[in-house]
């Protein structure tokens, strides 16, 4: 399937910063420091600006466990334990298994970054499939909101917070003694990137286990079954091909991974809640500034691009 379109933009949020051909909003991200890497996936700050009664209803869908510090603007999301809303906050959200709806009124700035798959175990015991699209005070993990809220300098440079964040996550770990994540889990989250075609008995071939200690493993690192970690991830990586933020040298391949159009409008849709064409003819502001931000992290980690290169979309 070719890229049915362009993207559809909110006129009200899309100049300013960084920002697609299309014109849509993208975050600073960046990959962390190399001692980071086990534990860290990504860092991203996001600013938008809007007017100040403005109301975005648009929706986020993350295969990591994110912390996120929302600086400014007035949140809304519809988690599985129900609507919460906040303001300034610093909070755990857990991976989502399907897009999750949220609101924003408002400017807002949003900075954080993303747990590698296993990280949130490794460090604080925490067992992803109870935290499926839900969100968790930073308790949750053995953090102190006061202390990463404190973190991010009024005035400060995306860098120096992503920096600032990479300084609290080296005392945290220290803290911990933690072991780095399982390595079977990291080849996951690698096939989950190179080859989410590849069959579980193959992945757990590969990793050098069993079948069903592989899926005991995932359970517990991603939230959901392994069948479920590589559908999600073909789905984001159709999404953000709609969206105009991946390499459209890859589109082709990617349409392959679905039999035929109906399976495409189908899968799509029971984790999007929309089908392909509406999901490119509605902006999709936040979505798209997640979906950049992981495809930014998948370019980098199948070398389609440098780390700090210019990207396909920009």
């Amino acid at each position: 399937m070719n890229r049915m379109s362009r993207p559809a933009i909110d006129p009200a949020i899309a100049s300013g910063g960084a920002a697609t051909r299309d014109g849509q909003p993208i975050s600073y991200s960046r990959a962390p420091a190399s001692d980071l890497a086990p534990w860290i996936a990504r860092l991203y700050v996001s600013e938008v600006d809007a007017p100040a009664d403005y109301q975005l209803s648009c929706g986020i869908f993350s295969d990591a466990a994110m912390l996120r510090i929302q600086l400014r603007g007035e949140w809304t999301a519809d988690t599985a334990d129900g609507q919460r809303q906040m303001g300034r906050a610093a909070l755990y959200f857990g991976p989502q298994t399907r897009r999750m709806p949220i609101t924003v009124k408002g400017s807002f700035t949003s900075v954080g970054l993303s747990f590698r798959a296993g990280a949130c175990h490794a460090l604080g015991g925490l067992k992803l499939d109870t935290l499926c699209d839900r969100l968790a005070p930073l308790e949750k993990l053995g953090m102190c909101d006061e202390e990463w809220m404190g973190l991010l300098r009024e005035g400060g440079s995306p860098e120096e917070w992503c920096t600032a964040m990479e300084e609290a996550m080296r005392r945290m770990i220290a803290r911990s003694g933690a072991a780095p994540p399982d390595p079977a889990t990291a080849s996951v989250e690698a096939a989950a990137f190179t080859n989410p075609e590849i069959t579980v008995a193959r992945l757990a071939q590969q990793c050098g286990t069993e079948q069903r200690k592989l899926e005991r493993l995932i359970r517990r690192d991603f939230g959901i079954p392994p069948k479920q970690v590589l559908r999600r991830a073909r789905a984001l990586d159709m999404a953000s091909h709609l969206r105009g933020v991946a390499d459209h040298e890859e589109a082709e391949a990617l349409a392959l991974r679905y039999y035929d159009q109906s399976h495409l409008i189908r899968e799509f849709t029971a984790l999007f809640g929309m089908s392909p064409r509406q999901f490119v003819d509605s902006p999709q502001p936040l979505m798209t500034l997640s979906l950049e931000t992981r495809q930014a992290r998948r370019l980098e980690l199948i070398a389609r691009i440098a780390p700090g290169d210019i990207k396909p979309w920009q």
